[in-house]
């Protein structure tokens, strides 16, 4: 007899470079908290965007930018992914990268056009008149067929539904008796019949059922509270990318050459701005009217310096339009040319988009902080580290770089486990100083050995 131990199927959290951050770590009056939420020091610039993330709430930051500059490794992707964090799921996020604007396929402004509408919400609030209760009844009436012949057709099917407070019978059309057959429906089932569009949704089987079988897959519900007929308030987000695409791809018919037409276009299709203001009057309408509310969200940038002239003169109109998220760009360049000009400017942005940025400044880390970070690291990788080793790992940070001794983490422990260790302790990662290289040890060693290379 054979008895094997299964591994649990639960999905296993991948840990990625952000994993940690779980929000901005500010108290109740903004301030903030020394090691929180997975940060650890930048106080300044995570109360400024604590700052930014009221008054996203407070729809008070539509059409503003926001720039967040700092040397590589200063936290400035994880400031971003904070605020994203504190927001919550229900504001949009978008997060993009510079370089993605070159396509081949799609014009520069239309992937950030595309991005832009992707980071503002819709949420449309819609009251529904359900029917809703356990059947007890399922009737169709048949009458003469009218065509002649010897068939029966069905002209209308009676329905008894019940809840808790009451009983109501329903005459309904012979296409809603289609779709009760279609969700196979039967006596003791509870449903909804949408009263305007006459959609059938079978709920599940009513509970007052669950002793009759001792073996049945069923779902069993409880019987439905309130009146058979109630108005329910439906709550639906969607971007405006969403609605964009779905009237942008016209639906052909079923015969096979649209549908071949359909497979042999190709994926990516330009969205007209004609299609867009009409879509922009109908959400507008639709806000005017107190259906819809608009949610903008966030569209993040990171390695803004990648975009060149004419995207910078685009993002100037676009965040002028009435319809416009918060947008936030990250960049780690000093003063370097604007991208495509030999024109140099500050963090290689344009000054006149310059002068409509709020900048947060990310600073560089101390020996203390480091240490603190890389022990944060350790503890979301499930990795045991002793003082000594910590301690080791903040100097070869503050010498290479913080990203450079957290990669160092990972590799420590199969060192440490080669060695017969659950620990990692100071000597593996001595043993791993001499096995990789860092960018600035690696930098000099070209200049001294400049003749062996080509260049």
């Amino acid at each position: 007899m054979k008895i094997e131990e299964v591994q649990s199927t639960t999905k296993k959290q991948r840990v990625a470079t952000h994993t940690h951050i779980k929000g901005l770590g500010l108290d109740v009056g903004g301030n903030a908290l020394p090691m929180a939420a997975g940060f650890v020091g930048q106080a300044e610039a995570r109360e400024a965007a604590g700052l930014v993330v009221d008054m996203i709430r407070q729809k008070k930051m539509a059409g503003r930018a926001l720039l967040l500059a700092g040397p590589p490794g200063t936290g400035k992707t994880a400031l971003a992914l904070g605020i994203s964090q504190e927001l919550g799921s229900k504001v949009p996020f978008c997060p993009m990268v510079g370089s993605e604007v070159y396509s081949s396929e799609v014009k520069k402004t239309e992937v950030l056009m595309e991005n832009f509408r992707r980071a503002i919400g819709l949420r449309i609030k819609e009251n529904k008149e359900v029917y809703e209760g356990e059947v007890t009844e399922l009737s169709p009436e048949e009458t003469e067929s009218v065509t002649g012949g010897y068939g029966k057709s069905i002209s209308h099917v009676i329905v008894g539904l019940k809840t808790v407070k009451g009983t109501k019978q329903l005459k309904l059309d012979p296409t809603i008796y289609d779709s009760l057959l279609k969700e196979k429906v039967a006596v003791g089932d509870v449903i909804y019949i949408e009263a305007n569009s006459g959609a059938v949704k079978r709920v599940g089987r009513s509970d007052a059922f669950a002793t009759e079988f001792d073996l049945e897959a069923e779902e069993y519900v409880p019987l439905p509270k309130g009146e058979v007929h109630k108005k329910k308030e439906i709550v639906q987000d969607v971007t405006l990318h969403d609605l964009d695409a779905a009237n942008a791809h016209p639906q052909g018919g079923q015969d096979i050459l649209s549908l071949m037409g359909q497979m042999m276009k190709p994926r990516k299709t330009e969205i007209t701005e004609k299609l867009r203001q009409e879509i922009n009057k109908v959400v507008n309408r639709y806000i005017d009217e107190g259906v819809a509310e608009l949610v903008p969200g966030v569209l993040f940038i990171d390695e803004v310096h990648m975009l060149d002239m004419e995207c910078f003169s685009y993002l100037n109109r676009a965040l002028e339009s009435s319809l416009s998220p918060i947008v936030i760009f990250a960049t780690n360049r000093g003063i370097c040319n604007v991208r495509g000009t030999d024109m140099p400017s500050p963090h290689g942005i344009p000054v006149d988009l310059l002068d409509r940025l709020v900048i947060i400044r990310a600073q560089t880390y101390g020996p203390a902080e480091m240490v603190q970070i890389i022990a944060i690291r350790a503890q979301v990788e499930e990795l045991v580290l002793d003082e000594e080793s910590l301690v080791y790992l903040g100097e070869i940070g503050l010498r290479t770089s913080l990203r450079h001794a957290v990669q160092l983490l990972s590799p420590a422990s199969v060192v440490a486990k080669m060695n017969g260790r659950d620990n990692i302790c100071k000597a593996d990662i001595g043993e791993l100083t001499t096995l990789y290289l860092d960018a600035k040890t690696s930098g000099r060693l070209l200049q001294e050995q400049e003749d062996k290379y080509i260049s």
